[in-house]
Order: structure tokens, then sequence, then C-alpha cells
């Protein structure tokens, strides 16, 4: 029985260890930092307390593990107050997702909350991640 506890222990741990290398604040991050490295998954909203920001924070939370697989940084940016870069550059009204390529360039922008199956479908049609994929392959 011990056994069995430290199994669920360990996944917890694991699990936000997971959730911490994909999530973070959006507020202090550079997106020129990420370009070439990361694919950026912008989430804004005027509140934390946002339904729609809720429902895709749960949902991206989830699949946490299918958009690591795919270099995904998640940032988040719920204070309009702040006025970050993020908020500059991408101008977002209430709730919206931005989805930003390696290259930098936004490829998606939704005003409604979206499922990991989705961005990931997204994703898997980028040229680069046929790239990766590939390579991923032949090693």
């Amino acid at each position: 029985m011990a056994r069995g506890g430290k199994a669920v222990a360990q996944e917890s741990t694991d699990d936000t260890a997971t959730l911490e290398q994909l999530i973070q604040t959006g507020d202090t991050v550079d997106l020129a930092d990420l370009t070439w490295v990361r694919r950026p998954i912008v989430v804004f909203a005027d509140s934390p307390a946002d339904p729609r920001f809720q429902e895709q924070m749960d949902r991206l939370r989830e699949g946490a593990q299918e958009l690591l697989d795919r270099d995904v940084t998640v940032l988040v940016d719920t204070d309009p107050s702040i006025k970050s870069a993020l908020r500059t550059k991408l101008r977002p009204r209430g709730f919206m997702l931005v989805l930003i390529g390696k290259d930098g360039q936004v490829k998606l922008r939704k005003p409604q909350p979206w499922t990991v199956r989705e961005l990931s479908r997204t994703i898997d049609k980028m040229p680069m991640r046929l790239r990766e994929v590939e390579e991923r392959r032949g090693s």
C-alpha cells in the first residue's frame, strides 16, 4: 500500500514540474528570447477570474505533456494595467489565445478557448514542426 502512495506522490510531483515548465507569467517575457527555440501560446484575459481564461488554462494543463513535446511555452497575462510587452505587441481585447511559431510570427488568434487537440493539429501542420518530426524519426 505504501508503494502505491509513493507512486501517486511521485506522479503529483512530476505533474507540478511539468506545469512549471509549461506555464509562465508573460509580463516579463521577451518573445525574441523564444524565437527559434519555443512556440509560445499566449493567453490573455482582463482578469484571472474570466471563465474563458479558466477553461483555457484547465485545457492546457490537461494536455501539458503534448504541448511540451511540441516545444510550447504558455505565457499568461491577466492584468491589462501592467501594459506588458506582450499586450503592446499583440493588442488583446478581453480574452484572447495567440499561437506564435518558432519564427516569432503569429500563427493563430482565437477569441474563445481551444482544446490541446486543436492546438496540436495546428502546430503539427507547421513546416518547422514537420521537419522536427522527420528529424526525430531519422535519429
